[in-house]
Protein backbone atom coordinates (compact mmCIF):
# COMPACT_ATOMS: atom_id res chain seq x y z
CA UNK A 1 0.00 0.00 0.00
CA UNK A 2 1.34 3.40 -0.96
CA UNK A 3 1.27 5.73 2.03
CA UNK A 4 2.71 8.88 0.50
CA UNK A 5 2.03 10.18 -2.95
CA UNK A 6 4.09 13.03 -4.35
CA UNK A 7 2.66 14.99 -7.29
CA UNK A 8 4.84 14.75 -10.37
CA UNK A 9 5.95 18.15 -11.60
CA UNK A 10 5.73 18.30 -15.36
CA UNK A 11 7.73 21.14 -16.81
CA UNK A 12 6.26 22.61 -19.98
CA UNK A 13 9.10 23.60 -22.29
CA UNK A 14 6.98 24.09 -25.41
CA UNK A 15 6.72 27.87 -24.98
CA UNK A 16 10.51 28.17 -24.66
CA UNK A 17 11.10 25.97 -27.71
CA UNK A 18 8.71 28.09 -29.78
CA UNK A 19 10.40 31.26 -28.57
CA UNK A 20 13.87 29.95 -29.38
CA UNK A 21 12.72 28.97 -32.88
CA UNK A 22 11.16 32.42 -33.37
CA UNK A 23 14.25 34.33 -32.24
CA UNK A 24 16.60 32.17 -34.33
CA UNK A 25 14.26 32.78 -37.29
CA UNK A 26 14.46 36.56 -36.71
CA UNK A 27 18.27 36.34 -36.69
CA UNK A 28 18.23 34.24 -39.90
CA UNK A 29 15.83 36.62 -41.67
CA UNK A 30 17.89 39.65 -40.59
CA UNK A 31 21.07 37.96 -41.80
CA UNK A 32 19.45 37.19 -45.14
CA UNK A 33 17.99 40.69 -45.60
CA UNK A 34 21.16 42.51 -44.51
CA UNK A 35 23.88 40.07 -45.53
CA UNK A 36 26.76 42.56 -45.76
CA UNK A 37 25.76 44.50 -42.66
CA UNK A 38 25.25 41.35 -40.61
CA UNK A 39 28.65 40.07 -41.72
CA UNK A 40 30.32 43.23 -40.40
CA UNK A 41 28.14 43.08 -37.28
CA UNK A 42 29.32 39.52 -36.51
CA UNK A 43 32.94 40.77 -36.46
CA UNK A 44 32.17 43.58 -34.01
CA UNK A 45 34.33 42.24 -31.19
CA UNK A 46 37.35 41.93 -33.49
CA UNK A 47 36.92 45.10 -35.54
CA UNK A 48 35.29 48.52 -35.13
CA UNK A 49 34.57 48.74 -38.86
CA UNK A 50 30.83 48.20 -38.30
CA UNK A 51 30.70 51.00 -35.72
CA UNK A 52 32.43 53.36 -38.13
CA UNK A 53 30.23 52.50 -41.14
CA UNK A 54 26.87 52.48 -39.36
CA UNK A 55 27.41 55.40 -37.01
CA UNK A 56 24.60 57.56 -38.40
CA UNK A 57 21.69 57.97 -35.96
CA UNK A 58 19.15 56.96 -38.64
CA UNK A 59 20.28 53.35 -38.18
CA UNK A 60 18.77 53.37 -34.68
CA UNK A 61 15.25 52.92 -36.12
CA UNK A 62 16.11 50.56 -38.98
CA UNK A 63 14.47 47.13 -39.23
CA UNK A 64 17.91 45.61 -38.62
CA UNK A 65 18.21 47.29 -35.22
CA UNK A 66 14.55 46.77 -34.26
CA UNK A 67 14.58 43.07 -35.19
CA UNK A 68 17.74 42.35 -33.23
CA UNK A 69 16.45 44.48 -30.33
CA UNK A 70 13.62 41.93 -30.01
CA UNK A 71 16.22 39.14 -29.98
CA UNK A 72 18.21 41.05 -27.35
CA UNK A 73 15.26 41.33 -24.95
CA UNK A 74 14.35 37.64 -25.31
CA UNK A 75 17.97 36.56 -24.93
CA UNK A 76 18.65 38.63 -21.81
CA UNK A 77 15.35 37.56 -20.22
CA UNK A 78 16.20 33.89 -20.78
CA UNK A 79 19.67 34.33 -19.32
CA UNK A 80 18.38 36.11 -16.19
CA UNK A 81 15.78 33.42 -15.57
CA UNK A 82 18.30 30.62 -16.17
CA UNK A 83 20.78 32.26 -13.79
CA UNK A 84 18.06 32.58 -11.14
CA UNK A 85 17.21 28.90 -11.62
CA UNK A 86 20.83 27.75 -11.42
CA UNK A 87 21.63 29.72 -8.25
CA UNK A 88 18.39 28.87 -6.46
CA UNK A 89 18.88 25.18 -7.30
CA UNK A 90 22.53 25.01 -6.28
CA UNK A 91 21.93 26.96 -3.08
CA UNK A 92 19.21 24.43 -2.12
CA UNK A 93 16.75 27.27 -1.58
CA UNK A 94 13.27 26.47 -0.31
CA UNK A 95 11.69 27.92 -3.44
CA UNK A 96 13.55 26.92 -6.59
CA UNK A 97 13.05 29.27 -9.51
CA UNK A 98 11.82 27.14 -12.40
CA UNK A 99 13.45 27.84 -15.74
CA UNK A 100 10.18 26.72 -17.38
CA UNK A 101 8.05 29.32 -15.60
CA UNK A 102 6.68 31.28 -18.57
CA UNK A 103 4.91 33.82 -16.34
CA UNK A 104 8.22 34.73 -14.70
CA UNK A 105 9.81 35.00 -18.14
CA UNK A 106 7.15 37.48 -19.27
CA UNK A 107 7.70 39.52 -16.09
CA UNK A 108 11.47 39.64 -16.64
CA UNK A 109 11.15 40.48 -20.35
CA UNK A 110 8.60 43.22 -19.60
CA UNK A 111 10.80 44.71 -16.90
CA UNK A 112 13.83 44.70 -19.24
CA UNK A 113 11.83 46.35 -22.01
CA UNK A 114 10.52 49.13 -19.76
CA UNK A 115 13.90 49.60 -18.08
CA UNK A 116 15.76 50.04 -21.39
CA UNK A 117 13.10 52.28 -22.96
CA UNK A 118 12.71 54.41 -19.81
CA UNK A 119 16.48 54.83 -19.57
CA UNK A 120 16.61 55.82 -23.24
CA UNK A 121 13.87 58.45 -22.82
CA UNK A 122 15.53 59.90 -19.71
CA UNK A 123 18.82 60.08 -21.60
CA UNK A 124 17.10 62.04 -24.38
CA UNK A 125 15.67 64.50 -21.84
CA UNK A 126 19.02 64.96 -20.09
CA UNK A 127 20.81 65.32 -23.43
CA UNK A 128 18.42 68.09 -24.43
CA UNK A 129 18.99 69.83 -21.09
CA UNK A 130 22.78 69.62 -21.52
CA UNK A 131 22.58 70.53 -25.22
CA UNK A 132 24.43 67.38 -26.26
CA UNK A 133 21.64 65.64 -28.21
CA UNK A 134 23.72 64.74 -31.24
CA UNK A 135 26.53 63.22 -29.21
CA UNK A 136 24.18 61.22 -26.94
CA UNK A 137 22.28 59.87 -29.96
CA UNK A 138 25.53 58.61 -31.49
CA UNK A 139 26.71 57.28 -28.13
CA UNK A 140 23.39 55.46 -27.66
CA UNK A 141 23.70 53.87 -31.08
CA UNK A 142 27.10 52.50 -30.11
CA UNK A 143 25.74 51.11 -26.83
CA UNK A 144 22.72 49.53 -28.52
CA UNK A 145 24.98 47.94 -31.13
CA UNK A 146 27.26 46.25 -28.61
CA UNK A 147 24.39 45.31 -26.29
CA UNK A 148 22.60 43.70 -29.23
CA UNK A 149 25.82 41.88 -30.13
CA UNK A 150 25.95 40.40 -26.62
CA UNK A 151 22.29 39.40 -26.86
CA UNK A 152 22.81 37.57 -30.16
CA UNK A 153 25.88 35.77 -28.77
CA UNK A 154 23.89 34.72 -25.70
CA UNK A 155 21.03 33.21 -27.70
CA UNK A 156 22.60 29.82 -28.60
CA UNK A 157 24.21 29.65 -25.14
CA UNK A 158 20.78 30.14 -23.56
CA UNK A 159 19.37 27.32 -25.69
CA UNK A 160 22.10 24.94 -24.48
CA UNK A 161 21.70 25.98 -20.83
CA UNK A 162 17.92 25.66 -20.98
CA UNK A 163 17.92 22.04 -22.16
CA UNK A 164 20.89 20.96 -20.05
CA UNK A 165 20.59 20.23 -16.33
CA UNK A 166 23.15 20.52 -13.54
CA UNK A 167 24.85 23.69 -14.78
CA UNK A 168 27.70 24.78 -12.45
CA UNK A 169 27.27 28.22 -10.87
CA UNK A 170 30.57 29.31 -12.42
CA UNK A 171 29.00 29.26 -15.91
CA UNK A 172 26.64 32.25 -15.43
CA UNK A 173 29.45 34.15 -13.68
CA UNK A 174 31.81 33.52 -16.59
CA UNK A 175 29.16 34.68 -19.08
CA UNK A 176 28.49 37.84 -17.04
CA UNK A 177 32.23 38.51 -16.84
CA UNK A 178 32.70 38.18 -20.61
CA UNK A 179 29.63 40.38 -21.24
CA UNK A 180 31.02 43.06 -18.92
CA UNK A 181 34.36 42.95 -20.74
CA UNK A 182 32.58 43.48 -24.07
CA UNK A 183 30.56 46.35 -22.58
CA UNK A 184 33.68 48.05 -21.20
CA UNK A 185 35.37 47.57 -24.56
CA UNK A 186 32.40 49.25 -26.25
CA UNK A 187 32.81 52.29 -23.97
CA UNK A 188 36.48 52.58 -24.90
CA UNK A 189 35.55 52.39 -28.60
CA UNK A 190 32.87 55.06 -28.13
CA UNK A 191 35.22 57.37 -26.23
CA UNK A 192 37.89 56.89 -28.89
CA UNK A 193 35.44 57.53 -31.72
CA UNK A 194 33.90 60.66 -30.18
CA UNK A 195 36.86 61.96 -28.21
CA UNK A 196 36.70 65.43 -29.79
CA UNK A 197 33.04 65.83 -28.85
CA UNK A 198 33.71 64.47 -25.36
CA UNK A 199 36.64 66.81 -24.69
CA UNK A 200 34.59 69.83 -25.75
CA UNK A 201 31.79 68.86 -23.34
CA UNK A 202 33.77 66.93 -20.75
CA UNK A 203 31.88 68.21 -17.70
CA UNK A 204 28.48 67.25 -19.15
CA UNK A 205 29.83 63.89 -20.30
CA UNK A 206 30.98 63.05 -16.75
CA UNK A 207 27.58 64.05 -15.37
CA UNK A 208 25.93 61.94 -18.06
CA UNK A 209 28.02 58.88 -17.17
CA UNK A 210 27.40 59.20 -13.44
CA UNK A 211 23.67 59.91 -13.71
CA UNK A 212 22.66 57.56 -16.53
CA UNK A 213 25.37 54.95 -17.00
CA UNK A 214 26.42 54.13 -13.44
CA UNK A 215 23.59 55.11 -11.09
CA UNK A 216 20.72 53.10 -12.74
CA UNK A 217 22.68 49.84 -12.67
CA UNK A 218 23.89 50.48 -9.12
CA UNK A 219 20.36 51.04 -7.84
CA UNK A 220 19.14 48.02 -9.83
CA UNK A 221 21.84 45.85 -8.26
CA UNK A 222 21.04 47.25 -4.80
CA UNK A 223 17.32 46.60 -5.28
CA UNK A 224 17.88 42.99 -6.43
CA UNK A 225 20.35 42.11 -3.66
CA UNK A 226 18.25 43.86 -1.01
CA UNK A 227 15.13 42.04 -2.14
CA UNK A 228 16.82 38.63 -2.10
CA UNK A 229 18.44 39.19 1.30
Amino acid sequence: MIEHLHPRIIENKDWATALFVLTFAVVAITKSAYETRFSEFSKLIFSDKYAKIYRDNSHMKSSFTVGLFFVQIISFAFFIQLAMHIYSKNSKAADIVLKTDWILFIQIATFLLYFILAKYLIEKIVATSFNIEEFVDLFNLQKVTYRTYIGVLLLPINAVLFYYDNIPTIVPLAIIGISLCISIYSYFISIKTYQNAIISKLFYFILYLCALEIAPYYFLYYWITKGSA
